[in-house]
């Protein structure tokens, strides 16, 4: 059934797949985003030869998810939020701790709080699986209390209790946690391990493996956006007050550079392995998403590689060492504590 969802953040690297996705099945989509990291996603979703079936259903606001009057106005009238907003990952996350904190935290807080007072009945929120931080265990599934050790992650960890001790019979809200996303998207991203060594083999003939035996839990970017469509249609009992872990491929990143390798088998393509202090080995378990809502990946690491080779070769990203490809080198974001007008009122 057609729903009026917010998707914050939809302009972002998942976002700018996930809004045309949405309009696709026929959803009215409200995006509030600040725009950080270019217009591209906006830019290719007018370009999209269905954008004048969708642009009855599609709204805009330009906003900051931490200013109170606007939350308020971007939450009027929606049935779902899907939050994807966020400083995202661990070196930007790292340079602001107060920063990473009002966005990654004391938004999310508002952003429910302002939901819930809207009548949203749903609210799905993109959390991350680098919440258990390294652990030295065969299977690590969301009975294993979390580890952050990052500020990032911290913030992620914390902002997961505010989502589950606000649901309510009226108000469904879940957790994912997603593994390192991997894919294509008009706001593209180099910075992640997959789509970084897929460019080098692509452009350079050549993959430089820091270390390599540290594994790196990923999940495909199509999957991403497959899932939250199906959450948006759940039965709310299945998801209330839950969270779910998210990734399918627990490659070590040599393993990873193998894959793409034997992907892109016809362009004779060297893989230089390095030594690295960064042994952080990562991996998750996803068997309660498969078992409990019974998904099954649509997507995998070498298909998403396939997708980026045609790209990159289409020409689509003729410098994919700019800044606008790499969230620290390009995020200009300040701090701001409008939040807490909210909190103070």
């Amino acid at each position: 059934m057609p729903q009026r969802i917010l998707v914050t953040g939809g302009f972002g690297y998942v976002g700018s797949r996930l809004t045309p996705h949405l309009l696709g099945l026929g959803h009215h989509v409200r995006v509030l985003d600040l725009m950080l990291y270019t217009t591209a996603g906006l830019d290719a979703l007018k370009r999209d030869k269905s954008f004048a079936d969708w642009k009855g259903r599609f709204e805009f606001v330009e906003g900051d998810i931490r200013d109170p009057n606007g939350i308020a106005k971007a939450v009027a009238g929606m049935d779902a939020v899907i939050h994807l907003a966020a400083i995202s990952n661990d070196p930007t996350g790292d340079i602001d701790e107060v920063l990473t904190r009002q966005v990654n935290f004391d938004a999310v807080g508002l952003l429910l709080a302002e939901s819930k007072s809207a009548g949203v009945n749903r609210f799905i929120n993109a959390s991350s699986s680098s919440v258990f931080g390294v652990r030295d265990v065969e299977d690590i599934d969301e009975s294993l209390e979390p580890e952050p050790i990052t500020i990032y992650s911290k913030y992620k960890m914390l902002s997961e209790w505010l989502v589950t001790a606000a649901a309510s019979k009226t108000f469904c809200t879940v957790n994912i946690r997603p593994a390192t996303i991997c894919g294509y998207s008009p706001r593209q991203r180099f910075d992640l391990t997959v789509n970084k060594l897929t460019a080098d083999a692509v452009r350079k003939k050549m993959i430089t493996v820091h270390g390599g035996e540290q594994r790196r839990p990923n999940v495909g970017i199509t999957d991403m956006i497959n899932l939250y469509g199906l959450l948006l249609e759940a039965e709310a009992i299945k998801l209330n007050g839950r969270t779910f872990n998210f990734g399918f491929e627990n490659l070590k990143v040599i393993e990873i550079a193998r894959v793409i390798q034997d992907e892109l088998k016809g362009l004779d393509v060297d893989i230089n392995v390095t030594d690295t202090l960064d042994k952080r080995d990562y991996h998750i378990s996803s068997a309660k998403i498969l078992r409990e809502l019974g998904y099954k990946p649509v997507s995998s690491i070498r298909a998403e590689v396939a997708t980026l080779r045609r790209v990159l070769e289409n020409g689509e990203f003729s410098n994919a060492d700019a800044a606008e490809y790499y969230n620290m080198k390009f995020m200009k974001v300040s701090r701001s504590a409008k939040a807490y007008e909210f909190a103070s009122r």
